[in-house]
């Protein structure tokens, strides 16, 4: 009869322990879900870019991927705080993800072309 307790009250255990368990992969280091990286195709032809100053939104801490299509080198900056400087080749180029930290506007430009590329709209 003990034995037979000593299994229940085991498996009892072993039970809530499993239904309260929680898989920390999934997650970001303030406990909510990690997003999903938000990729942003971006293509120069000349003087023109597209998208061409389209709002965007991302979330707070979202990974950004922007992939560039261009007919020439160039450089894109992102006004956050930090600021962000990428610099890409003619062809298709793929820049490292960065996250924004703090809800708002934030501008994606071309200075080389004076051109508002997007408007990262962080909630």
């Amino acid at each position: 009869m003990r034995r037979a307790l000593a299994v229940l009250a085991l498996v009892a255990c072993t039970t809530g322990l499993a239904g309260c368990g929680d898989d920390d992969s999934s997650k970001d280091g303030d406990g909510g879900t990690e997003l999903p990286t938000k990729t942003i195709d971006v293509t120069f032809e000349g003087d023109d870019v597209t998208p061409n100053g389209d709002r965007v939104e991302v979330q707070v801490d979202q990974p950004i991927e922007l992939v560039v299509k261009a007919d020439e080198a160039g450089e894109i900056h992102v006004h956050s705080d930090p600021e962000h400087e990428f610099e890409y080749g003619s062809g298709t180029t793929t820049l490292a993800p960065f996250t924004i930290d703090k809800p708002g506007i934030v501008e994606v430009e071309s200075h080389g072309l004076e051109k508002t590329i997007v408007q990262l709209e962080v909630k």
